[in-house]
């Protein structure tokens, strides 16, 4: 069972750790080759949670190895296989089915966003300026309206602390023009590509963040792709412009810490039992609906 706490990974413990993240524990393998883990561990508002969200893990994973093999004939990504597919992996159990082998990469410090609807940070910047990403908005729009075209909202990445909103002039500066712009029609042909088979299966990707880095010179997707963690999951079926939207992803989580009235700083208030289960049920949902998969 997905919220059974005995199924929790807070924090893996394996040799040659190289850097534990938010949400994931990464291991060297050997020069070129990792071993990326993706924890319980639930984090909002660049914050990390005091407790976990049993078997999210898992499903984040899983779920990004099925969109890496979707999208590979896109963009390249660092994916090499899933623990579970491995031979001669002397691994936990718990800690082989949230994993996968990935190859090293340099990452580009950028998160690249795109936002089909409006929503979340983008609608509170438009709300004060009438601005997203510094770009004129159309008058009038309100929450979870779709935007004519999906758009490219890049953001810095922080290793600590928040992650902060940036314009694409700002990007040209950090990355050069030309590398800003390969990644924003990357960034925009993924999440076109997700967003129409999203429909069909009766869920909107309203956004959704990617990261890149360079494998042996090429540009290539890694970390997570379009998962609960990192992307808005809205149901279809009750889509309605002007209201908030019924999602499977962590503004279940998002919402209660506001409601708490919780600063953004930590440390972060623990998550009572109701809020972890039902943003597990979320979480399984959107895995379900999507992959049509059997979660290992």
């Amino acid at each position: 069972m997905l919220n059974d706490s005995s199924d929790t990974l807070l924090k893996s413990n394996l040799a040659n750790l190289i850097h534990r993240g938010k949400v994931r524990d990464t291991y060297a393998i050997d020069e070129k080759t990792l071993l990326m883990v993706s924890t319980d561990r639930v984090s909002a508002y660049d914050v990390v949670m005091p407790n976990a969200i049993p078997g999210k893990g898992a499903i984040l994973n899983q779920m990004s190895i099925f969109w890496f093999g979707m999208t590979k004939d896109i963009v390249p990504n660092h994916l090499i296989n899933f623990a579970m597919d491995t031979e001669n992996m002397d691994l936990p159990a718990d800690v082989q089915r949230r994993s996968m082998i990935v190859k090293k990469a340099e990452r580009i410090d950028i998160e690249c966003v795109v936002r089909g609807y409006i929503t979340g940070s983008a609608l509170e910047e438009y709300k004060n300026s009438g601005k997203i990403a510094g770009v004129e908005m159309p008058v009038g729009m309100k929450e979870g309206d779709r935007f004519e075209r999906p758009i490219f909202t890049p953001a810095t990445k922080a290793e600590t602390g928040h992650d902060e909103n940036i314009s694409i002039e700002n990007m040209e500066d950090m990355i050069g023009g030309e590398l800003t712009h390969v990644l924003e029609r990357m960034t925009l042909g993924i999440y076109q590509f997700a967003h129409e088979y999203a429909l069909n299966k009766n869920i909107i990707i309203a956004d959704t963040k990617m990261e890149f880095g360079f494998i042996d010179g090429k540009l290539s997707l890694i970390d997570e792709l379009l998962t609960p963690d990192s992307s808005r999951f809205w149901d279809k079926n009750l889509y309605s412009p002007g209201n908030t939207q019924p999602n499977y992803d962590k503004q279940f989580v998002r919402d209660w810490l506001a409601r708490q009235g919780w600063d953004r700083e930590p440390p972060a208030p623990k998550l009572p039992e109701d809020i972890i289960n039902k943003t597990s049920i979320r979480y399984r949902e959107a895995f379900d609906k999507l992959t049509e998969i059997d979660l290992r």
